[in-house]
């Protein structure tokens, strides 16, 4: 289990941020300073609506898989996120 002070750099979107070890990468999103997870096909700006993983607004690239959930996983050393906020 990972001890509350301890933390972990990842990237999101080329921006290197660090979060609490264990947080969701929606926390690595919203401390990069990025509110926008994708976008829709219409051009609007998408994010994390539930929190649970049902509404699949936090689909992001992690490490080259596209459409992961952000708010169902956890940040890990080094993770390399891509969102659609750079669209």
């Amino acid at each position: 289990m990972n001890q509350p002070d301890m933390m972990c750099e990842v990237t999101v979107d080329g921006v290197a941020v660090a979060v609490p070890a264990g947080a969701s990468v929606v926390a690595a999103i919203v401390a990069a300073g990025s509110l926008c997870t994708r976008r829709a096909v219409t051009g609007g700006r998408r994010f994390a609506f539930c929190g649970i993983g049902q509404c699949q607004e936090c689909r992001v690239t992690i490490d080259g898989n596209a459409g992961r959930l952000a708010c169902r996983t956890a940040c890990r050393p080094g993770m390399a996120i891509v969102t659609g906020g750079a669209w």
